[in-house]
């Protein structure tokens, strides 16, 4: 009878030795990071714009946000492997794919906190002898950010989640944890970096709602709050009725 050894899953992660600034668990933290932020800072500056149009004018929508959501049914990997064929290894490949997947999320939760404005709200803005760029700005923008910030935040979750995929072309992150542990059958190293790679997304959410908390004013929090409780009371009160008419 074979005896399979025990592994002990948190070896690696807590061994002091793997813990050096310069090296070793926080570096591949701060380049995991650092994909992430550069990541989504591109992505937001694509995304946000084109959001901010076609939600003020409404013209283009249909094309957007299909185009964002093909770009979300691509699979990353492969993107990343035709990226790295095209133009080769190194961090450019990486970003592109990276950036087509959070562009939709970003882009979806744009346009629909614009669209999303009471047209009453503007109207009063335009009566006031506002421009269209100070209704966006000053008036659509304000009331929409809930909703972009949680475009944002869905962005980078994703973007976190996804990063690991820089080791597949040589680079660091926390997916080399993942990627070396299985080459040479380390599983404590695979569990350290699944463990980190949540823990990391976890950690940037919450940075997140803070944001979102300190930015968004508290009258747009409780109409944002009042808003889902009414969608949600509406769902329960339809639901035996969807129940009853099968």
């Amino acid at each position: 009878m074979t005896v399979v050894p025990m592994i002990n899953y948190f070896g690696y992660l807590l061994d002091p030795d793997n813990w050096g600034w310069s090296a070793g668990l926080p570096l591949l933290l701060r380049q995991h990071l650092g994909y992430t932020l550069l990541t989504v800072v591109i992505g937001a500056a694509i995304a946000l714009p084109v959001g901010m149009l076609i939600g003020h004018t409404n013209r283009g929508a249909f094309l957007a946000i299909n185009i964002g959501n093909a770009g979300r049914a691509l699979p990353t990997f492969g993107l990343l492997t035709l990226m790295v064929t095209l133009i080769g290894i190194g961090v450019r490949p990486v970003l592109i794919a990276l950036v087509v997947l959070v562009i939709p999320p970003i882009l979806a939760g744009t346009y629909a906190g614009i669209r999303a404005v009471d047209p009453a709200v503007v109207d009063a803005a335009v009566g006031m002898g506002m421009r269209p760029l100070q209704i966006l700005f000053r008036v659509e923008l304000p009331i929409a950010l809930p909703l972009i910030i949680s475009g944002l935040r869905s962005a980078v979750l994703q973007v976190c989640a996804t990063a690991t995929v820089a080791a597949y072309v040589g680079l660091g992150g926390l997916g080399r944890l993942l990627i070396d542990g299985l080459s040479f059958n380390e599983y404590d190293r695979v569990f350290a970096g699944a463990v980190l790679v949540a823990l990391l997304a976890i950690a940037l959410d919450l940075i997140s709602a803070a944001v979102q908390t300190a930015v968004v004013s508290p009258g747009l929090r409780t109409t944002s709050e009042r808003r889902t409780r009414t969608t949600r009371s509406r769902t329960v009160q339809q639901a035996p009725t969807a129940g009853t008419s099968s």
